[in-house]
């Protein structure tokens, strides 16, 4: 076999807690995250050349500091291969969105070049490697659903969500991860999520209970700067959402719906609205 083709899921945080921050300035998070059927489709081939990075979306940067370019990059290095790879990226989740793109990418690159080469890793090889290059790497790794702590290496996999409907809408606005964490102030986080009481929510499949309860710390520092995330909140709401919550540090937002006649009518009105929404459900099949 000389080239895979992989199927790379984006994710959404049905909560996410910042309970500290490392003497190293990385957050200590307790966030969980669920795959969604929105995919980016990774491409690799074997070559005897270097590694060569191609995408279709022109904000995607080809060349080292691609998370997909890094992936590759390691792998070359800690196992001696004497061959390089073409990684073709078709992008379909949005940049910079809060959605994990650049580590599904990235973690499909990983369990890509695992398989093509034969390199014999076992998933904590793979995640112990993906959390070099992102802190949502490993998770994109396992998938599902999961419980992720640390700085999001430290995984616990939670009963799947089956057939869940989500509408994502992404402003046409860009914000800085870096700058939203270092404007947070944790001892000023008027409400934490009660993860312990989500957790049980979803493993009792109670899923109205777990989407009225969703909490995203992160949305007191970017709604403040962004009330256009506030005002998708409340559409979502206005069409029924059981719940609506920003996803990571933004600027996408989500909506839980109770079935997908629901969500039509959101993403329907939505799309007047915005370019980029979405209609997913979630997914619970590993990249």
């Amino acid at each position: 076999m000389d080239k895979i083709i992989v199927k790379c899921p984006g994710k959404i945080n049905l909560s996410l807690d910042v309970v500290g921050i490392r003497e190293d300035g990385y957050h200590l998070l307790k966030t969980i995250m669920q795959n969604i059927s929105l995919f980016d489709e990774v491409k690799i081939k074997k070559t005897e050349g270097d590694i060569n990075l191609y995408c279709n979306n022109g904000n995607v940067p080809c060349n080292s500091s691609n998370t997909a370019y890094k992936a590759a990059s390691i792998l070359i290095d800690k196992f001696h291969l004497k061959a390089g790879v073409d990684i073709v990226i078709e992008k379909r989740i949005p940049v910079a969105a809060g959605l994990a793109g650049g580590s599904a990418d990235a973690a499909g690159v990983i369990i890509g070049m695992n398989e093509l080469f034969e390199l014999g890793m076992s998933d904590e090889d793979m995640m112990r490697i993906g959390v070099r290059i992102g802190a949502d790497v490993p998770f994109c790794i396992i998938g599902s659903t999961a419980l992720a702590e640390g700085i999001g290496e430290v995984l616990t996999p939670l009963c799947s969500l089956e057939d869940m409907w989500c509408v994502l809408a992404k402003p046409d606005i860009a914000i800085s991860t870096m700058e939203v964490y270092a404007k947070l102030k944790i001892d000023e986080i008027p409400k934490h999520p009660n993860t312990l009481k989500l957790k049980e929510y979803i493993e009792k499949k109670e899923i109205k209970n777990m989407a009225q309860n969703m909490v995203n710390v992160l949305e007191n520092v970017t709604i403040k700067e962004n009330p256009v995330i506030f005002n998708i909140k409340n559409i979502m709401m206005e069409f029924q959402a059981l719940g609506s919550l920003m996803s990571g540090s933004g600027p996408t937002v989500f909506g839980v719906f109770e079935d997908k006649i629901s969500a039509e009518g959101c993403y329907n009105r939505l799309r007047d609205y915005l370019k980029e929404v979405f209609l997913v459900k979630t997914y619970n099949r590993r990249v």
